[in-house]
């Protein structure tokens, strides 16, 4: 869950964990990347791949998951050639990973 997203995090170029960072208080880091993590996140969880942080359950929701997939391939479009190569590379990958998924698991 959180912890392999902060291991993303922290193989990111230019990421450093600080105290008071995402990487102990989630929320208070905000950038390109950490954005394309969280939405990830959320459709993981839609996906039923990961637990709901705030149920503490598995509660697929397919709906939920297209959302934040559709959200990605909308931030694809709309930030082409506006991204460093490091944030292009995290998108695409994110990306490609949920749509394998959610085929998978549709």
């Amino acid at each position: 869950g959180n912890q392999m997203y902060k291991k993303e995090l922290l193989n990111l170029p230019g990421i450093t964990p600080l105290k008071g960072s995402i990487m102990t208080n989630p929320g208070l880091m905000a950038n390109f990347s950490t954005f394309v993590l969280s939405v990830g996140h959320s459709a993981k969880i839609g996906l039923g791949l990961i637990e709901n942080p705030e149920s503490k359950k598995i509660e697929k929701n397919i709906n939920l998951a297209q959302y934040n997939i559709d959200l990605l391939s909308l931030l694809k479009d709309k930030t082409k050639n506006n991204l460093t190569t490091e944030e292009d590379q995290l998108l695409n990958q994110i990306l490609s990973d949920l749509q394998i998924k959610f085929v998978q698991n549709k």
